[in-house]
């Protein structure tokens, strides 16, 4: 008679299961919020991090007078003048 029975709770475990599993969560939630009280307030959404890096950037920006811009020339400065220049004949 065991050997039966067993085959018959192996065979039908999903169809027991899930709906005792399916009330057990649904009393626990229920129960879980009647001892916490009300509904807890909306957190507001925060910024990611490249959403803020992308808003500082637009705050930079807009300080800025976009039509003077640094020389080519003055962006060479991190290069010595005597490697530059090495290659160039001397003037006299």
């Amino acid at each position: 008679m065991w050997p039966v029975f067993w085959t018959v709770v192996r065979t039908y475990a999903p169809y027991v299961t899930f709906p005792v599993a399916f009330v057990v969560r649904a009393v626990g939630y229920h129960l879980e919020w009647f001892i916490r009280g009300k509904d807890p307030q909306p957190v507001e959404e925060e910024k990611s991090i490249s959403e803020r890096r992308e808003d500082l950037k637009l705050d930079e920006l807009l300080g800025k007078d976009h039509t003077q811009v640094v020389s080519l020339k003055d962006k060479l400065e991190f290069a010595p003048k005597a490697v530059l220049n090495s290659n160039l004949p001397e003037k006299n």
